[in-house]
């Protein structure tokens, strides 16, 4: 059974050295399903219709529930244990979905030996993109003042969906502004992502760019200080100023960040690690700077 759902900007900055890029990663959030309360739901947080129709499936309790319980998700089917049902409780009964009640060892053989599901899955369809330069007015809408400047975390080709959910997860936890990936050659969002991201992906705002250069200078053009995480940067992220809008880069463990991704940063900088280990995981590298960047 089917459940249908139907500005502020960032101060702008001056960056000495930088030139305004020509055109706009900008869009004009809309959603054509405006007349239902999840329809006026999503048009206020900035969703825009996806180019596909496509649908994911969820695993994992937090998950699951953080889904079930977003405005933004158009729910398919929802598949569970008793033992699940009875944890995530009135969540189920206010979704509108009418469970499939099955084994945990047929969950298993549905979604895989290797897959830790916690007895429960859910199809939904993918959620809608906002733009890039949507950003800073979700942010504005969602904590107002408080919130402070901005800050948008950028993966250059970060493939691993534990480390991407990680990161998912840690900038919900920080109130992100959101997370630029890129569309090819990163993990897709739902599946392990989604579990490793806690139900991040339902709170944070991941826009997917198909020229990571381009966005940068987007971002930049729009006001944000871009600054790339590398151990070797030449400044430490602590000195960084807190009341600007900052779009944080972290290159792939392995390989980095690419050298046009690098060329395109403002500054590079290294956190301030003093231990034995000089590096740390993407994951726990954005956490940090998450943390240090607080205004």
């Amino acid at each position: 059974m089917a459940r249908s759902k139907g500005g502020k900007r960032p101060r702008v900055v001056a960056i000495p050295g930088r030139n305004e890029a020509e055109g706009s990663g900008r869009g004009s959030p809309s959603d054509q399903r405006t007349d239902t309360p999840r329809g006026r739901a999503a048009r206020r947080i900035g969703r825009r219709p996806a180019a596909g129709d496509g649908s994911e499936t969820l695993f994992g309790l937090h998950a699951v529930a953080a889904a079930l319980a977003n405005p933004a998700r158009d729910l398919i089917h929802l598949t569970a244990t008793e033992a699940a049902l009875e944890q995530l409780g009135k969540t189920v009964d206010a979704c509108g979905l009418q469970p499939e009640v099955r084994t945990t060892h047929d969950l298993t053989k549905l979604l895989g030996n290797d897959t830790v599901h916690q007895g429960v899955a859910l199809k939904a369809r993918t959620l809608q993109q906002p733009a890039l330069g949507d950003l800073a007015h979700l942010h504005a809408d969602r904590h107002g003042a408080d919130g402070g400047p901005p800050r948008v975390l950028v993966l250059d080709q970060v493939t691993d969906p534990h480390n991407v959910g990680a990161i998912i997860r840690s900038a919900a936890a920080f109130g992100a502004a959101g997370v630029v990936t890129t569309r090819r050659n990163t993990a897709p969002l739902g599946g392990v992502t989604a579990k490793a991201a806690s139900g991040g992906v339902e709170h944070v705002p991941v826009v997917q760019v198909g020229n990571l250069a381009q966005a940068l200078r987007d971002l930049a053009r729009d006001g944000y200080r871009v600054v790339g995480l590398d151990g070797e940067g030449e400044h430490a992220l602590s000195d960084i100023r807190k009341d600007d809008a900052l779009a944080l880069v972290l290159g792939a463990e392995g390989p980095g960040m690419r050298r046009l991704t690098r060329e395109t940063c403002d500054f590079m900088c290294r956190l301030p690690v003093r231990g034995g280990i000089t590096s740390l995981n993407v994951s726990n590298a954005a956490a940090v700077a998450l943390a240090l960047t607080q205004a």
